[in-house]
């Protein structure tokens, strides 16, 4: 198999940070080369590591060629230069400013190579107020407002597990290197794009201010100070072998609960149809659930869940993950070589291409493996006809049929950066996102999620509305779907039929589980892909199994559908190249599982030393979230080397500290744990968390306050480099917080914020303009159902007058 970015030559200069980037883009078959000092990168040793190899490392620099540089020698720079000049792409996570520094940094190298597409990732960019902070996991978690929203109520906040950030940032720094590279085929022109992972973690793992998930319905809209009680958005129960979770979001399901209850007659009011009804009662419902399923299987009752509509997954752990035959026979988990003489069950990788897993083909290579390789030079890029300022993606069109979150942030993407996006909408199944709007006349989440979109209301169940899809696709560029695996086919828009009339199209269909292994008809949503991914068993405190605390996020998605984007825009660059359209298949479960990764792959070597950590990190200390002055103020600090732990003993003044030997190694500090904890929590008892931690970075401690929702639209830094803009809605009282862009493009302009459509609203607009229908066939069409403008339009008032 051809992979959609074969023939691209990446260069990765990432340590830590961004290292997953280019892992994606080599497993979508572009040619990364990561690029060493002689003495290797500090990512190399990462913890866990099991026989002399960092899993981490392992995992985010599979599929990729490894050389050696010395780029603190005239030489070494040279060499540099002369790589990067026949490169497409370059990725880079050093300080801010250092590449700059010694004579090689963005300006420096694209005056010689100004059709290079240069990223770099950083933790905070390369302007602002934290520029110079220190990143970790941890860091990002708490001043993104994740850990805010996540813990019980009473208790310390607490940190969602490892690996999600980085994956994360990842998945945004390739889709913003590949949209600056599309532009490039267009345009001739490379970029600079300067990726924060600040922002892109407070836009694009569980954003405060974007598309909600359906229980958003049953949440204050008043951004409280405490943690909501999210054990009873997405509630866990015992049974007979381990646990099981449920998610009753619409009305059917719910039915379908009570019907499974016996009917009883205290719930019998159709109040309960509705989420915010069941909240409420959720102590008097809840006991009834737990009764009914404590003496069943979790296979029992995830397959009487399905018999009855009623969405129900397990609760698995690393364990049981990596023993479950969906995820072996959907290619999601492999055993592959991850270093020489070290082979382990792996996540395969994000998406499968034409039917083919895009994953993982070759272990990371050893440090200079590749010095002696003789690199091809690439061929010349033929350049489209746009303009510089067109937006990136100017000129495609894209037929979305999704729906609720992972739908909408799909598709945003490509109508942010110029894609003109039909949003297919039928009002005999209505997108879940118009449902969550609470008595608004407009759900905020349709505001943010299909801002810059256009609206087609129309039946794809009849044969004429089937017609009708059917010659939008003969223009059209992309199709996107996240349906039941079969639907699509059913509805007779298989890739293969679409293919017959447009051999360009290219379709992504994305499902929980994927089109394949014994999960794929499956009812699923974010929070049951959690549970059956191990996530969610590793989103807890320490000492209470039971206590899930992700049920506050939509993760993953989100980022499934950043994940999903990249595979998509790569089909459309690869078919510049093969004239081909493709099909994608994308399993959220696999973003999950990839994300996960680290932890997954070290459960398999080392069974039974994997567990929820709570807030200490395993492999620092001291780590963790401590109290500081205020009402449920709190702190991030983590020290992960002696340098830090010399650097946190100057800031608190203990120079004591570095003469115990208890503390003299990171080892000894983990092993003596509870002493260094108290000494960070003993200092910042009494202090304020923002100017605790702005000391601590300033002596290169990695550490945050936990902010809040309402505080990221007031944070200093996320101010000063703009982070979000407003959208206004004709049917919002107020205008709303959203994100302002992807990344900080030195050419590429910010998206517009265009109002979210109405349900059909420019239907009449796009059967004139690309269907050629006159106002005689559109009204015909509307008075028989088979097309659905929004109200007001003429041919419905005729209907009305008819009736």
């Amino acid at each position: 198999m051809t992979l959609p970015l074969h023939g691209i030559r990446v260069l990765d200069l990432t340590d830590g940070l961004g290292e997953s980037t280019g892992r994606y883009l080599a497993d979508l078959g572009a040619e990364v080369i990561r690029i060493e000092d002689p003495r290797g990168s500090r990512s190399r040793a990462t913890e866990p590591v099991v026989d002399g190899v960092s899993i981490p490392f392992a995992l985010r620099n599979a599929n990729k060629l490894g050389i050696t540089l010395d780029l603190d020698t005239e030489e070494g720079r040279e060499r540099f230069r002369g790589l990067a000049t026949d490169a497409d792409i370059l990725i880079e996570s050093m300080p801010p400013g250092h590449l700059a520094q010694i004579g090689i940094g963005a300006r420096d190298i694209r005056s010689l190579a100004p059709e290079l597409i240069w990223v770099s990732v950083t933790g905070f960019g390369q302007t602002g107020p934290y520029r110079d902070w220190h990143a970790s996991e941890q860091v990002l978690y708490a001043l993104s407002g994740v850990l805010s929203r996540s813990g019980t109520p009473g208790a310390e906040p607490l940190l969602p597990p490892s690996g999600l950030i980085e994956e994360t940032v990842g998945a945004h720094a390739a889709w913003a290197a590949l949209l600056a590279y599309h532009r490039r085929l267009e345009c001739g022109r490379g970029e600079t794009v300067d990726l924060s992972a600040f922002e892109a973690i407070v836009h694009g793992f569980d954003p405060g201010f974007g598309a909600q998930g359906s229980a958003a319905a049953g949440r204050s809209e008043d951004f409280p100070r405490g943690r909501p009680n999210a054990a009873n958005f997405y509630p866990v129960f015992g049974c007979k072998d381990g646990h099981v979770r449920i998610c009753l979001l619409a009305k059917r399901q719910w039915r379908g609960m009570f019907e499974w209850l016996g009917s009883p007659e205290r719930f019998a009011d159709p109040k309960y149809d509705t989420i915010p009804a069941r909240f409420a009662a959720a102590e008097t419902l809840h006991p009834l659930i737990e009764e009914l399923f404590a003496e069943s299987t979790q296979a029992e009752l995830v397959a009487e869940g399905a018999r009855r509509g009623v969405p129900v997954g397990g609760v698995h752990t690393l364990a049981e993950v990596l023993t479950t035959e969906h995820f072996s026979a959907s290619g999601s988990l492999v055993d592959a070589e991850i270093a020489p003489g070290l082979r382990a069950l792996v996540p395969s990788g994000y998406v499968s291409v034409n039917g083919e897993r895009a994953g993982i083909r070759t272990r990371a290579p050893q440090l200079g493996e590749h010095n002696m390789a003789r690199l091809e030079p690439l061929g010349a890029r033929s350049a489209g006809s746009r303009g510089p300022t067109d937006a990136p993606l100017a000129g495609l069109r894209v037929l979305d049929v999704g729906v609720i979150v992972f739908g909408a942030e799909l598709s945003r993407q490509f109508a942010d950066y110029g894609a003109d996006v039909i949003k297919i909408e039928n009002t005999n199944f209505p997108d879940g996102l118009r449902q969550s709007k609470r008595g608004a006349a407009l759900a905020a989440s349709v505001a943010w999620g299909h801002r810059n979109k256009r609206s087609l209301g129309v039946d794809l169940r009849s044969p004429e509305g089937a017609d009708l899809f059917r010659r939008l696709v003969r223009d059209a560029d992309v199709v996107l779907a996240n349906f039941k695996p079969g639907t699509l086919a059913s509805m007779g828009f298989s890739h293969e039929t679409l293919a017959t009339i447009n051999p360009r199209i290219v379709v992504s269909e994305s499902s929980s589980f994927g089109s394949s292994g014994p999960w794929r008809t499956r009812l699923g949503y974010g929070p049951l892909v959690r549970a059956s991914c191990g996530v969610s068993a590793l989103w807890r405190y320490p000492d209470n199994a039971e206590l899930l605390c992700d049920g506050q996020t939509v993760y993953p998605d989100h980022i499934a559908a950043h994940v999903t984007a990249v595979a998509v825009l790569a089909a459309l660059i690869d078919r510049r190249r093969s004239g081909r359209g493709t099909h994608l298949d994308v399993a959220q479960a696999d973003t999950a599982l990839v994300q996960l990764g680290t932890q997954l792959v070290t459960e398999g070597l080392r069974p039974g030393t994997v567990s929820a950590p709570g807030n200490a990190d395993p492999h620092a200390a001291p780590s963790g979230v401590y109290a500081c002055a205020g009402d449920d103020e709190w702190c991030v600090v983590t020290v992960r080397d002696d340098d830090e732990w010399a650097s946190l003993c100057a800031v608190i003044e203990r120079a004591d500290l570095l003469q115990d030997e208890r503390f003299a190694t990171v080892g000894a500090r983990i092993e003596n744990r509870a002493e260094v904890d108290a000494t960070v929590a003993d200092w910042l008892r009494d202090r304020e968390p923002q100017a605790a931690a702005t000391t601590l970075q300033a002596a290169g401690v990695p550490a945050a306050p936990m902010l809040r929702l309402p505080q990221l639209l007031t944070d200093p830094h996320l101010t000063a480099r703009r982070t979000y803009t407003t959208i206004a809605h004709e049917l919002l009282s107020v205008d709303l917080p959203a994100t302002a862009r992807v990344a900080v493009f030195d050419e590429i302009s910010d998206p517009p914020a265009r109002q979210a459509p109405l349900a059909g609203e420019q239907t009449r607009q796009i059967c004139i303009e690309l269907l050629g229908l006159d106002d005689h066939e559109i009204d015909g069409l509307v008075r028989s159902g088979v097309l659905q403008p929004p109200a007001g339009d003429p041919a419905l008032d005729d209907v009305v007058t008819a009736g």
